[in-house]
């Protein structure tokens, strides 16, 4: 998959607020054969803000609720009959996951596209809306004391770590460790909300590992520090809520210095 618009994976400062952050996970693709009547089935069980629409090898298109209104239903044509190659909105606009918020900003007001499909290396893993960015609360900086439990892998299963949440929204959290947790390792996050009774217990996978510092001396004592960024997964709407709740009355974060 490549886009003109694609940039090459980077390392970016983890305090930074990225579109990985906003984000909502996971990508509905589907081929370009199928019936519109399917695709309409599949965006409600879904709940998927569109189909990526796979028609080749090189060519993709999105499938979304307005198509279906404007294209099918307004024209009075049987969605059955139609597959979705044929109304499918063209051409896509794909993003990078570690790029700054201001670049996915400025492609939707340049091409007019009101939803972008995020990947990590050519490969589709969300999706960024126009309401993203309006209505999300964006990380907020903070100090919660927190436990990473890896989970899925045999050779971790059961390791528990103290860790220190620094940033945190209903999408995800960036933690400080002493330990590194690999990329792509599932893990369950547990941490108490100031002014909440109930601890909160989400399931995650981590985004990134970096450390902010250079590595010790093999003579020196000092431990070093890990930023572990987590991107949640299976969250309950309950606790959606609570953490949208909590972002929205904190005070903005400060300005990221790069």
């Amino acid at each position: 998959m490549s886009n003109t618009n694609d940039k090459s994976a980077k390392t970016t400062n983890p305090l930074s607020t990225v579109i990985a952050h906003m984000m909502t996970p996971g990508v509905v693709q589907i081929p370009g054969d199928i019936s519109v009547s399917e695709a309409a089935l599949l965006l409600e069980r879904e709940q998927a803000p569109c189909l990526l629409v796979k028609d080749t090898d090189a060519q993709f298109g999105l499938m979304t609720p307005t198509d279906i209104v404007k294209k099918v239903v307004a024209q009075g044509l049987e969605p059955h009959d139609i597959e979705v190659r044929t109304i499918m909105t063209r051409p896509v606009q794909f993003i990078e996951y570690d790029q700054a918020l201001a670049d996915a900003s400025v492609l939707m007001m340049a091409t007019g596209a009101p939803l972008l499909i995020v990947t990590k290396q050519n490969q589709p893993v969300g999706v960024l809306t126009a309401q993203d960015l309006m209505l999300t609360p964006a990380r907020r900086r903070t100090k919660i004391p927190s436990v990473v439990s890896v989970v899925g892998r045999a050779s971790a299963q059961g390791l528990n770590y103290n860790a220190m949440i620094i940033q945190l929204n209903h999408v995800g959290a960036l933690v400080e460790s002493t330990a590194k947790i690999s990329t792509g390792t599932n893990v369950v996050l547990a941490f108490s909300i100031s002014g909440q009774n109930t601890p909160l217990t989400i399931r995650g996978k981590v985004l990134a590992s970096e450390s902010p510092e250079t590595e010790p001396d093999e003579t020196s004592s000092s431990t070093r520090t890990w930023h572990v960024d987590i991107q949640f997964t299976d969250l309950s709407s309950s606790d959606l809520a609570r953490i949208r709740a909590w972002a929205l009355q904190t005070m903005p974060p400060s300005p990221d210095r790069s």
